[in-house]
C-alpha cells in the first residue's frame, strides 16, 4: 500500500505546527485530517479508522494521554506517535504505558517525523505481507497458550485475547525461541526494527502489557520471565 492510500489523523493544538504537519504529510502523499483539541481528535480518530495517529501530549479539552487511553480501551490498535515537549523519562514511559507506540520530543525536524511515520507504516505493511505468505504455516502451541502466527491470533486457556500489533510481534518472537534470553536492545533490533529510534523502556512496557494478558498471575510470571542481568525469555 502506497502513502497515497494511507490516512493519518494529526491532533495538535498549535496552529502553526498543525498546519506544518498537515502540509508535509500531504506533500508525501498521505490523506490527512486534523484536530486542534483532544475531544475533536478522539472523535475523528474513532470515526475515520486511520492508519496512524500523530498525537500531541498537551491538548485542550482532554490530554493526549487521555485520547490515547480512550482509543486503547475502545479496542483500537491504530499506531500512535506521540509528540511531547517534555524530554523526561517519566513522560515517555507514561505515554507508552497508556498505549502510544512511539514518541518524538519537540522540537523535532520535519524530516525526522516523516521518517518515523514512514518507518511505522512500513513495518506494519511488512508484517501483514509476511503473514499473508505464511498463511497456515506456523502455529505455536504450549500448555494453555496457542499463537497462530499467520492469523496473528492468540488463545489463552481457550479464550482469544486481543493483542496490539507490536505486542503480538514481541510474544511471537520470544515464543519462537523458547528458553533463550534476549537483551532489550536485541529485542528492539529484531522486533521493532533496526531503524527504531526509541529507548529500551519500550520493551519493559510491552512485556508488562503481555503479562497482564497471558499470565495467570502477572506479578509472578511463568511464561514471560525476566532473565536477571540480561533481559527476557519465554518459558514454554
Amino acid at each position: 500500500m502506497t502513502s497515497q492510500h494511507r490516512k493519518i489523523v494529526v491532533i495538535e493544538d498549535d496552529p502553526t505546527l498543525r498546519e506544518a504537519l498537515r502540509y508535509n504529510l500531504v506533500s508525501e502523499g498521505y490523506e490527512v485530517e486534523t484536530a486542534e483539541d483532544g475531544i475533536k481528535g478522539l472523535e475523528i480518530a474513532r470515526d475515520t479508522d486511520p492508519d496512524l495517529v500523530v498525537l500531541d501530549l498537551m491538548l485542550p479539552g482532554i490530554s493526549g494521554l487521555d485520547v490515547c487511553r480512550s482509543l486503547r480501551q475502545g479496542g483500537s490498535v491504530v499506531p500512535i506517535l506521540m509528540l511531547t515537549a517534555r524530554d523526561t523519562e517519566l513522560d515517555r514511559v507514561v505515554g507508552l504505558e497508556v498505549g502510544a507506540d512511539d514518541y518524538i520530543t519537540k522540537p523535532f525536524s520535519m524530516r525526522e517525523l516523516l521518517a518515523r511515520v514512514a518507518s511505522t507504516l512500513r513495518r506494519i505493511e511488512m508484517d501483514r505481507s509476511a503473514g499473508a505468505h505464511q498463511e497456515g504455516l506456523e502455529v505455536l502451541e504450549f500448555d494453555g497458550l496457542t499463537i497462530d502466527v499467520s492469523k496473528r491470533r492468540v488463545i489463552v486457556d481457550g479464550e482469544q485475547v486481543e493483542l496490539r500489533h507490536r505486542e503480538f510481534d514481541l510474544l511471537a518472537y520470544l515464543a519462537s525461541h523458547p528458553g533463550r534470553p534476549f537483551t532489550r536492545d536485541a529485542l528492539l533490533s529484531d522486533v521493532w526494527g533496526y531503524d527504531y529510534l526509541g529507548d529500551s523502556r519500550t520493551v519493559d512496557v510491552h512485556i508488562r502489557w503481555l503479562r497482564m494478558k497471558i499470565e495467570k498471575e502477572p506479578s509472578h510470571p511463568t511464561r514471560l520471565v525476566t532473565s536477571r542481568g540480561v533481559g527476557y525469555r519465554f518459558e514454554p
